[in-house]
């Protein structure tokens, strides 16, 4: 997409921190779940290897946020606790309740990483490659949650909801804040 003077541009700061901490949010919530599960379960392999995966992710925004000067959002704090203590929680509950936080807070990243790339189209390739290389991940966290069953977990529906009703706040409030 050629930018012409006046196009309404894509807000890739507000995007790159609000990427970021979605990033350190769901590395505070992997380390919840195995801070519970510890190595004891069958998962404890499967959920270190997509905090890995986040893990990256959020070194690459780190250093994106650095490079282009992008504060991080004055919510990180906030993250920090809620996402370990959503992970302790769902942990606690069981390896499906786990299982059933990753399937919810992936399809919210799912739309919101979608979002950014119809936003951005071609104007920073930088920003855009590395969403859809990650949204592709996420979907793969997605995906292997649902293989490993959770919708097993005690009130799937109502846990789903919840969790992707949290992720849009903090979205919406890391966009911002």
């Amino acid at each position: 997409m050629k930018w012409k003077p006046g196009d309404p541009r894509p807000d890739t700061a507000s995007m790159v921190r609000v990427d970021q901490a979605g990033e350190y949010g769901a590395t505070r919530i992997y380390a919840g779940q195995l801070a519970v599960m510890g190595d004891r379960h069958d998962m404890s392999r499967a959920i270190s290897g997509m905090a890995n995966q986040e893990e990256r992710h959020r070194r690459f925004f780190d250093a994106l946020m650095a490079q282009r000067g992008v504060r991080p959002t004055a919510l990180q704090p906030v993250w920090n606790v809620a996402g370990f203590a959503l992970g302790a929680a769902t942990a606690a509950i069981g390896p499906s309740a786990a299982m059933a936080c990753t399937v919810a807070v992936e399809t919210e990243i799912d739309r919101h990483y979608r979002e950014q790339l119809d936003a951005l189209g071609t104007s920073d390739p930088i920003l855009s490659d590395a969403v859809a290389e990650f949204r592709a991940e996420e979907l793969e966290h997605r995906d292997s949650a649902l293989a490993a069953g959770a919708e097993l977990a005690p009130a799937y529906p109502l846990l789903s909801a919840v969790i992707r009703a949290a992720c849009r706040g903090a979205i919406t409030l890391s966009k911002r804040l």
